[in-house]
């Protein structure tokens, strides 16, 4: 009896059928492992470059979607009280957006420079008068004019309530970003508890609705003063943590800064005088 041969060629010429199929079998798994390769990463791509769009255009529609509902807020406010003949709707065969917010800033530019002159304060003192002798109406004013008040003087870059710390809040060893709005006077620090050292006012907002928060009395030796920024706080708690400020580029920029104001002591090689 003669055994088979081991030759591959003599295997493929006495069985052609089987070489083929294996053969065909081989090509085909190579085709899906590299199509499904190749899938994967299309869909990689694909959803790559869908975060990428929605990261790039969701803030930009959102912002302009809220810009443009408060431009028609103050437009369905405003417009109503113009008279027909300076209302431009009347005779345009269309609306024209944002001119009740141009009327409303004119407004206020223009109220606010007559309140500077002696009649102005003497028709708004006269105004607080009225509104502080109203029983429910004199306590809602006196709170919204300190809150609009504290918000103002918000905007001097020398003010208290531009700084941003730290404090150990609900419990040790946890700490949470407060805003520091001045200095505690008045009853609370007459009456405060403990040893000696001044007060700080600090506010704490929370994390899920930032507008609310706690109002802190805290020793100024327990705040941790930082040197971010309130909108770079404000970023941290809107996102919940998730975006945080580069220091190390904001260090690089001050000490870029810090030394291009700084004059060289001698000149350079090709300032020397000739020897």
């Amino acid at each position: 009896m003669v055994p088979p041969p081991d030759d591959p060629e003599t295997v493929a010429r006495q069985m052609p059928g089987a070489v083929q199929s294996d053969a065909q079998l081989t090509a085909g798994l190579k085709r899906l492992a590299s199509g499904g390769r190749g899938g994967w990463r299309l869909g990689s791509r694909i959803r790559n470059a869908f975060l990428t769009g929605l990261v790039i255009v969701g803030p930009v529609t959102i912002t302009l979607w809220l810009m443009w509902g408060v431009i028609h807020w103050i437009d369905a406010w405003i417009k109503p009280l113009l008279p027909t003949s300076f209302n431009p709707d009347t005779y345009l065969p269309f609306p024209v957006p944002g001119l009740g917010l141009v009327i409303a800033v004119i407004g206020l530019t223009v109220i606010g420079a007559l309140a500077a002159n002696l009649l102005g304060r003497a028709l708004v003192s006269s105004g607080e008068l009225m509104m502080s002798r109203t029983p429910i109406v004199r306590n809602v004013y006196g709170a919204l004019k300190q809150i609009f008040e504290s918000v103002i003087s918000t905007t001097g870059t020398n003010q208290s309530f531009q700084k941003v710390g730290m404090i150990e809040f609900p419990s040790k060893e946890i700490w949470s970003l407060v805003f520091v709005t001045g200095e505690t006077t008045g009853e609370i620090k007459d009456v405060k508890p403990g040893g000696e050292g001044d007060l700080l006012t600090v506010f704490m907002p929370t994390g899920i609705v930032p507008p609310t928060g706690f109002i802190c009395f805290v020793p100024r030796a327990n705040v941790v003063f930082l040197t971010m920024t309130v909108e770079e706080a404000a970023k941290i708690i809107l996102s919940g943590g998730i975006v945080m400020p580069n220091t190390e580029q904001e260090k690089l920029k001050r000490l870029a800064e810090a030394a291009a104001k700084k004059k060289p002591l001698f000149g350079r090689a090709s300032d020397k005088p000739a020897a």
